[in-house]
């Protein structure tokens, strides 16, 4: 199965060059804005905002090319756009929701003029909605896409909750699981893939995942049928699955389902036919989904679907580390033990060479585990010990070449592709220099996407990196991403390994300190909220 991507409208990159716009925006704007994109920049050129990464200063410079002296700093489509803009970075942080008040204040660092008429003009036309938290008399703005999916989401979980009829039992499968339309199974990911596995052989039963890579892993050829976005069978209009054209399961189960965001959740549940029993299953001690929402947190937090806490006794040195961090400690590990090694740093640098050691020769060579199973987790993208400084390195030991992309170079995805949900890792079979697509083989097929969709995958961090396990994982904690280290965070590098972990450790007491008093960063959502209303008289 070949995929190509389509190249951006002509318009649209007509439109950038003649307000000297980099082309490789092109790509990213067609993706946000659809094949309508130059025509809706030309009536409202801040609509840039809307692509990831683009800041207003950004955006007032592509509105001045355009609009001229008309390009005031009080355009009241100015204004809405900025509002869209700082809902979309509080998106990009987990929020679906942020305080009337609290976007307000932030509008005021852009010259607004009447914010809060703006605002008002953008819940007008749609793109941001309202709403009011009875408990604490506080009102919320959202984007109107991130209300809709949370609305979604708990409206289908309570249709399945209702519709679902008791299914025979499996052996190894706690019962709620057949007596109830949508369960949570909690618990690290020896004790869940074990319950995975024992659904897998099971006529009727779609496991899914993530990405294919982790569907494929956890739940075998029998069970699965791919990641999330591929089973939802992506197309140019959005998915295929849904309401008119179900999952046709009698379960369905989600593994690491911490990695659904509420956009994904919401197509998922839509495609659930009546009847379906929906199965979430998850350590709740690992990190949350990288994009906006708290879907496992929140089917937990409601307090009416049923969670079930998988018995785990955890086998191996990989299984007691990754234990003592979800209860807020740390364990010595036996030297003469080679599951486990803690490899001390000083500092980034020296961190990142050992790093890069390890990967290229000590694993390899000490355990048999080549490098292409071996998977670099850490904190941070940025730093010098980071994902990309990271991938530089690896990649001049392990696949040299004139890049920025060459052949035999491990890709991982960052925006779904028609082929490839973002967090899915690939290889490079082809890739021209002067050219911006490269041609990827994933597990699903070969596509040609843009090189803006990609990044390197040697090294990832530790976000990203949920949703797929490695036989060796090298988890880099270095003092200058120290404050990005959290209990999950340190959960979630642990959880990735399945036959070896080292442990580059520079972060010095920091590391003991964040698995004991950091927890993730609170998300404002309304899930929760909602799934109690939706749930009350199920």
């Amino acid at each position: 199965m070949t995929d190509t991507s389509s190249t951006p409208p002509a318009d649209l990159v007509e439109l950038f060059a003649s307000a000297e716009v980099p082309a490789r925006l092109a790509h990213q704007v067609a993706a946000c804005l659809g094949p309508g994109a130059a025509r809706e920049l030309r009536d409202n050129p801040w609509r840039l905002l809307t692509v990831p990464g683009v800041r207003p200063e950004q955006a007032d410079f592509f509105a001045r090319r355009l609009l001229g002296g008309e390009a005031a700093p009080h355009d009241p489509r100015r204004v809405g756009a900025l509002a869209v803009h700082l809902l979309l970075r509080a998106a990009g942080d987990g929020h679906t929701v942020t305080s009337a008040k609290s976007l307000l204040s932030a509008l005021d660092a852009y010259d607004p003029g009447d914010a809060v008429e703006a605002v008002r003009a953008a819940i007008g036309a749609g793109e941001i909605v309202a709403v009011m938290h009875e408990a604490s008399e506080t009102e919320l703005l959202g984007l109107a896409s991130l209300a809709a999916a949370e609305e979604t989401v708990a409206e289908g979980l309570a249709r399945l909750t209702a519709m679902a009829d008791p299914l025979p039992p499996s052996d190894g499968v706690p019962a709620e699981v057949f007596e109830h339309g949508v369960s949570v199974l909690t618990g690290p990911p020896e004790a869940v893939e074990e319950v995975v596995r024992a659904l897998a052989g099971r006529p009727g039963v779609v496991v899914t995942a993530a990405t294919d890579r982790a569907a494929k892993d956890v739940g075998g050829a029998a069970g699965s049928r791919g990641g999330v976005h591929r089973l939802l069978e992506p197309g140019p209009d959005g998915y295929a699955r849904g309401v008119e054209h179900p999952i046709e399961a009698d379960i369905v189960v989600v593994a690491e389902a911490n990695t659904l965001d509420v956009e994904r959740a919401a197509a998922l549940v839509d495609a659930c036919m009546d009847g379906t029993h929906l199965v979430l299953t998850a350590d709740p001690a690992a990190p949350s989904s990288l994009a906006a929402g708290r879907v496992l947190g929140d089917a937990i937090a409601c307090g009416v679907l049923p969670v079930v806490a998988l018995p785990a006794e955890p086998g191996g040195a990989i299984g007691r580390v990754a234990a003592a961090a979800r209860e807020g400690g740390l364990v010595p590990v036996d030297p003469a033990d080679r599951e486990v090694v803690i490899v001390p740093a000083g500092e980034a640098r020296e961190a990142a060479h050992r790093t890069v050691q390890l990967v290229t020769d000590s694993i390899p060579r000490a355990l048999g585990i080549p490098a292409e199973d071996v998977l670099v987790v850490t904190p941070a993208r940025r730093g010098e010990a980071g994902a990309d400084a990271l991938n530089q390195a690896l990649k001049a030991r392990l696949n040299p070449g004139p890049g920025p992309y060459d052949a035999g170079d491990r890709v991982v995805v960052v925006t779904d592709l028609p082929l490839a949900a973002a967090g899915e890792f690939g290889s490079v079979v082809a890739a021209k220099p002067d050219e911006e697509a490269v041609e990827v083989a994933f597990p699903g097929g070969t596509a040609s996407v843009p090189g803006t969709s990609l990044r390197h995958g040697w090294a990832v961090t530790v976000h990203r990196a949920q949703g797929a396990r490695w036989p060796a994982v090298v988890a880099v904690l270095p003092g200058e991403a120290a404050g990005a280290l959290t209990r999950p965070v340190v959960v979630g590098a642990f959880s990735r390994a399945r036959r070896h972990l080292s442990v580059v450790h520079a972060a010095g007491p920091e590391l003991a300190r964040a698995v004991r008093e950091r927890e993730e960063p609170a998300r404002r959502t309304r899930l929760a909220d909602l799934l109690r209303e939706n749930l009350a008289d199920v």
